[in-house]
Order: structure tokens, then sequence, then C-alpha cells
């Protein structure tokens, strides 16, 4: 398990014991041992097993998971997805962290296959974003890749994308490119963020890698690819739903980022139940 993510259960542990677990404390005997199984309350794709496994295992490496399924597999209402074994007390002071971790990926996964199932037929990729809950981005973009979907930049750092207030606060998408061009370090791809055919044909001009079509309207989005015919990719960003997804990815659009893969999922239902103690 990679530093990134150990840092991530380190904190929400933290966040949540505290000084300690006083109700788990009170009631449950130092040293009993039991047994909890993961079960799904409905259908989702799994996302984030290790993580489960490695939350329970960071309070306490005695724990013992057993898993039923795998990443990337579809789980029905009532499968028993994990066994988890040993102190009855780390068991209960750990539950609560791994499971809203594991079902926000669960959650994040199952969506992204959905967006992936609506667009099959067409060349489109699905793209996330980096509208990612904060100190969480690594499990969200992971969650992203084991719905099948990939990943855009991971942040400011990786990847170039000048957006709107770039153009702005640099008098213009020209201004903007060109100072882009003369500060880049290694070879990357420009990406530029356009509103309208104008900017468009401007982006094109100015020899951008990839064209963001910001909130265009499936009409401008044909426009726009029978413009750039190729010389340029091409990404549809802005409102994008379920609904809409598969007219955008007609369009012939090279990618499809979608905001909500990430800022506001739905967490899969997901219960632990202590079983025969």
């Amino acid at each position: 398990m990679e530093k990134g993510i150990l840092k991530i259960i380190e904190n929400a542990l933290a966040e949540d014991i505290g000084a300690g677990d006083i109700t788990t404390k009170a009631i449950i005997r130092s040293g009993k041992q039991g047994r909890a199984f993961a079960i799904a309350k409905e259908s989702f794709i799994i996302a984030g097993l290790d993580v489960f496994e490695a939350t329970f295992k960071f309070l306490d490496r005695k724990i013992k998971i057993k898993k039923f399924f795998k990443d990337g597999c579809r789980v029905k209402k009532g499968d028993v997805i994990a066994e988890v074994s040993g102190s009855l007390s780390s068991v209960l002071m750990a539950e609560r962290v791994a499971l809203n971790l594991f079902q926000r990926m669960c959650g994040i996964s199952t969506l992204t296959a959905r967006y992936l199932d609506a667009v099959l037929d067409t060349k489109a990729v699905i793209l996330d974003t980096r509208k990612t809950a904060p100190g969480l981005r690594i499990l969200d973009k992971m969650a992203v890749k084991i719905g099948d979907g990939q990943n855009h930049r991971f942040g400011l750092y990786d990847a170039v994308l000048i957006k709107d207030n770039h153009i702005e606060a640099a008098g213009g998408i020209r201004a903007a490119v060109e100072a882009q061009k003369r500060n880049l370090s290694r070879d990357m791809k420009i990406e530029v963020e356009t509103k309208n055919m104008k900017e468009v044909r401007e982006a094109l001009a100015c020899g951008a890698d990839i064209i963001l079509l910001d909130n265009m309207s499936v009409p401008a989005m044909k426009k726009a690819v029978a413009l750039v015919n190729g010389r340029a990719l091409l990404e549809a960003s802005g409102n994008v739903s379920l609904q809409n997804v598969a007219s955008i990815a007609a369009t012939g659009v090279d990618y499809i980022s979608i905001g909500e893969l990430t800022h506001s999922v739905r967490a899969a239902d997901i219960s632990l139940k202590i079983k025969n103690c």
C-alpha cells in the first residue's frame, strides 16, 4: 500500500478515534475475538477492497480479512464481500473509517462504469477531473480507473490546462499559449479551454494540442469537431450527465471529462455486521 494512502487512513482513524472509543471500551472486554461481515445492500462495482483491508490492519496487524470478490467485480444486494476477524474492539474502532473510504470508492467506480456503458459504441474516453474530495484524490482517481475510466491530470503539476481565468489574466488565448510554450520545462501537451467557435479557431491557430469545449451545446460541438478535423484532440466538459453523455460522445469528441464522478458521488450502501459472538 503506497504511503499516500496509508497517510489518508492514519489521518481518518485519528480524526474518528481521537483519545479513544469510549463506547467500545466500556462494552467490549479486552481481548474478545469475533467476526464481522461486509454485506452489499444494493448492486454496485467493488473498488477499494485493499483500502478496506488496510484500514483494519493499520489499527491492528492481527486482524484477518477474507475477501470473496476482487476490485472491478459487480455485486448484488445480499452478497457477502469480505469477512473481518480478530479483536472486536479493533474491528469496531476501524469499522466506520473502513466503510467510509470503501463505500465512496465503490460509488465512484459504479458511476464511472455507468458512463462508460452509455458511450460504449463511440470513441469517447471518459475522464475524471480535479473536483475530488480534499485529501482523497488518490482514492477517488483510483476508483475511476477501477470503473474503467481514465484519469485527467492528477494535479496542477503534471499537465498543462489553460483555463478561462488564465486566458483573462494573460490577455487572450494566444498570449497564454505563447507564455506556456516559452516556459515548458519538458515535452508536454498544451490544452486550452474554449467556450465558443471563435476561441476554438484561435486555440487551433496557436497550436494547442488539446482543445476543451466548455459548456458548449451538442450542435456547437459537432461544428468544432468538423472544424478541427483531427488537427487537435477535443475534450467536452461541463454539464455532462447520464442523460446527455451519449449525444455528446456521438459528436466525435475524443474525451469527455465529468466532475460528477468524484465531486458529488453517492456512496455505495455497505454494512458491516458482527456475527456469532
